[in-house]
């Protein structure tokens, strides 16, 4: 009859705080972090310096691709005569001296160089003389002339 009432009334005190459930929450919970994961203490260890070596592993991978980014930036900024950046600097410097530019990226900036000095050559130049259109050109110089011409007439009261 007692667990009839103590039921009855306990569980519905218990949530509103009143009740004597709590001190039997505290003694079911281990104090132990391996005995609440369900391991022995060496298990635990164990696991906790695998966790910690593989973090470790992630830290110095992200660096390094932040290095190789960092790398990337400065090759950029060199080909396009850019100001340098510190924190690219920094960067590098943190990650080592092994840090190379990811081969993909290298051959795309290496194309890109290489086009825009055939572009600068005098036959790239030649090159694109050769692919205008002469008798548009011809227009636009004649149109212009004769604009500046009633431009001048105008303005200047000899002419």
């Amino acid at each position: 009859m007692a667990f009839l009432i103590k039921s009855m009334v306990g569980n519905p005190l218990k949530g509103m705080g009143f009740g004597g459930g709590e001190e039997k929450a505290e003694e079911e919970t281990p104090k132990d972090p391996a005995a609440a994961a369900g391991m022995t203490r060496e298990e635990y260890e164990e696991y906790q310096k695998q966790v910690v070596e593989e973090k470790m592993e992630r830290d110095a991978d992200f660096l390094h691709k932040k290095a190789e980014r960092a790398t990337l930036r400065v090759c950029l900024r060199d080909k396009y005569r850019l100001p340098k950046s510190e924190q690219d600097d920094n960067m590098i410097q943190m990650a080592g001296d092994d840090v190379d530019v990811p081969e993909e990226l290298l051959k795309m900036v290496d194309e890109d160089a290489t086009e825009e000095e055939e572009k600068d050559s005098i036959l790239g130049q030649m090159q694109n003389l050769q692919n205008m259109d002469m008798d548009q050109i011809k227009e636009k110089a004649s149109a212009t002339l004769t604009e500046i011409k009633s431009k001048t007439e105008e303005k200047c009261s000899v002419m």
